[in-house]
């Protein structure tokens, strides 16, 4: 890396957390300034910085050790990782089964975020790559999600000023209340499907995945051009259901 990009505070941070992680509740911040020779007053403003984002919790003794912050970040990164390993490995399955191509994503504010896909060898390939953004009111995978959410987040989410909204067909929703009456037969059945919404010619259902606690943390879908829909629709929307509760906590 050019060091002109460098960030020594974050690299001084790094080099406080590494060495507390292997000594947990053993040092502090005097041999924290010894071992890793930084002066008292930035290893003190430095320690208190970490301290308030949660990433090191000061105990009794005065000594240091790993805060909370720090373990919900690394389980979000682990759970996300076997997320992905998880979906390759079931998602290739249903994709044999049912000779359509699966996809994972996530819900980020407003709009979906791709995160996988396992692609079946059919005539047409599917635009929606792994990085891709499309807006989630659209998309049977965006709906299935915000259908996790009370009316009230809808509202904050989906201002009224703020309609129509952007549509990708002329079939997408462009309402709040047509998105909120989409929402309340998802919730109901447990699956959202997207009738060429999103893309002339194509359908999809998809369904969500869910932790331990029975938030919505992503979802599945499965998209096909509309002859094979209309042979495999009942199919594919109990695929992607099947998908979805084995990816879930």
């Amino acid at each position: 890396m050019d060091d002109k990009y460098r960030v020594p505070a974050i690299e001084r941070a790094h080099l406080i957390l590494k060495e507390i992680s292997l000594h947990p509740g053993k040092l502090k911040l005097i041999d924290l300034s010894r071992t890793l020779a930084i002066n008292k007053s930035s290893m003190y403003s430095l320690l208190l910085t970490l301290e308030n984002l949660g990433w090191v919790e000061k105990e009794t003794g005065e000594t240091y050790r790993l805060g909370r912050e720090l373990s919900r970040l690394g389980h979000a990164a682990f759970q996300r990782s076997n997320l992905n390993d998880a979906f390759h490995k079931e998602g290739s399955l249903s994709k044999l089964r049912l000779g359509e191509s699966f996809q994972l994503a996530k819900l980020d504010g407003r709009e979906v975020l791709y995160i996988a896909k396992e692609e079946a060898l059919t005539p047409v390939r599917l635009a929606s790559e792994p990085g891709m953004r499309l807006p989630a009111h659209a998309t049977a995978l965006g709906k299935v999600m915000l259908a996790d959410l009370s009316n009230d987040d809808i509202d904050a989410l989906y201002p009224a000023d703020q309609e129509p909204f952007p549509h990708l067909t002329v079939n997408s929703m462009t309402t709040v209340q047509a998105l909120k009456l989409s929402l309340e037969q998802i919730r109901e059945q447990g699956y959202a499907l997207d009738l060429e919404e999103a893309v002339i010619g194509f359908s999809c259902a998809a369904a969500p995945i869910r932790n331990a606690q029975g938030q919505v943390i992503a979802a599945v879908s499965c998209s096909m051009m509309l002859p094979q829909w209309e042979q495999k629709k009942q199919s594919c929307i109990e695929e992607v259901c099947k998908l979805a509760h084995q990816l879930s906590d």
